[in-house]
C-alpha cells in the first residue's frame, strides 16, 4: 500500500504541470505598442528618455502585471532593454498605459542613434518592439508581446535642454 503513495503523488505533480503549462494557451498576448519616446533630461553624461507605451488586454479577464521586460530598436539600431516593476493592471477587454524611464549615454554607446533620434522629429521612425509581461497570476507563465511600427518624437522641450 506505502507503493502506491508515491505513484499516486508523482502522477498528481505531472496532472499540475501539464496544467499549469497549458495557462500560457488560455491567455492571448496583449498588444503593446510604442506611442512616444520624450526627451525628458539632456546633460553632458548622458540622456533620461521617457518611454510611453500603449497596451491592449484581449482577454476576459484583467491582466495585473508585475514586470515588464522589454527591448526596443529605432531604425534597426538597438535603443534599450531591461527590466522594471509593472505595477498597473490592464482591464478585461480593456486597454491602459504604462511608462518607463530609461538612463543612456549615446555619445558612447551608440552615437548612430542620435542621429536616428535627431531624424525623428522630422520623420517617422521604424520600432520593433518585444518583450514580455510578468502576471501577478499564480502559476501562469509571463505573457510575451511583439510588435512592430513607426513613431516621431516630439520636439525636445526647453527644460529638457535646462534652458530657461
Amino acid at each position: 500500500m506505502n507503493t502506491l503513495r508515491p505513484a499516486t503523488s508523482i502522477l498528481a505533480t505531472l496532472c499540475l504541470l501539464s496544467a499549469c503549462a497549458s495557462t500560457g494557451d488560455l491567455i492571448n498576448a496583449p498588444g503593446v505598442s510604442l506611442r512616444n519616446v520624450e526627451i525628458s533630461d539632456i546633460d553632458f553624461s548622458g540622456q533620461t528618455f521617457l518611454l510611453h507605451f500603449d497596451v491592449t488586454n484581449p482577454n476576459p479577464f484583467p491582466l495585473p502585471v508585475s514586470t515588464v521586460s522589454y527591448a526596443i530598436e529605432l531604425d534597426g539600431h538597438r535603443f534599450a532593454s531591461g527590466s522594471t516593476a509593472g505595477g498597473f493592471s490592464v482591464p478585461s477587454a480593456g486597454d491602459d498605459e504604462f511608462t518607463i524611464s530609461v538612463e543612456l549615454n549615446l555619445m558612447k554607446t551608440a552615437p548612430q542613434l542620435l542621429y536616428v533620434i535627431r531624424d525623428s522629429v522630422k520623420r517617422d521612425i521604424p520600432y520593433t518592439l518585444s518583450g514580455q509581461f510578468g502576471l501577478d497570476i499564480p502559476l501562469v507563465p509571463a505573457v510575451r508581446f511583439d510588435t512592430s511600427g513607426a513613431i516621431r518624437m516630439q520636439s525636445v522641450s526647453r527644460q529638457a535642454l535646462k534652458i530657461p
